[in-house]
């Protein structure tokens, strides 16, 4: 049985390990960073559960979903690879993008590593279309403390 619920700041470190296997997931976020997202966007960040009939449930996918108030924007999708195939990465897409429209967003983009065919093959296949007239420029800021 499949559970979908809301990522917590407990969750972080299995999050973390289901993350740093995946393939084309970079730039990982610390569990400050991450506290800070989930304070800010709460019960927006979905992850998958997988329920055996015996044992506890075991951490399938997850998926960071946020806003700025007017944009919404999604993150580090993975599924565990015994896993996949089986439209979780398509629920926990549906389940960021549902949370994200119930708090009055209206458009949501997302970050792909352009060497990503696979992740590029299945974004279109929701209905994400690329965008040919935006260049993504950033800039590393000096932190404090």
């Amino acid at each position: 049985m499949l559970t979908i619920r809301a990522m917590r700041l407990s969750d972080y470190d299995s999050v973390l390990a289901l993350w740093s296997a995946a393939p084309g997931v970079r730039g990982l976020e610390s569990r400050d960073e991450i506290a800070r997202i989930l304070e800010r966007n709460p019960d927006l960040s979905p992850l998958a559960f997988h329920q055996p009939a015996a044992g506890a449930a075991v951490l399938v996918g997850a998926m960071l979903a946020c806003h700025d108030g007017r944009r919404g924007y999604l993150y580090h999708l993975a599924v565990d690879p015994a896993y996949r195939r089986q439209g979780i990465a398509r629920k926990l897409v549906e389940q960021g993008l549902a949370g994200l429209a119930r708090e009055g967003i209206s458009r949501c983009s997302i970050y792909l590593i352009d060497t990503n065919v696979e992740g590029r093959a299945f974004w279109t296949s929701l209905g994400f279309r690329l965008r040919d007239d935006l260049v993504l420029m950033a800039i590393d800021l000096p932190q404090s403390g």
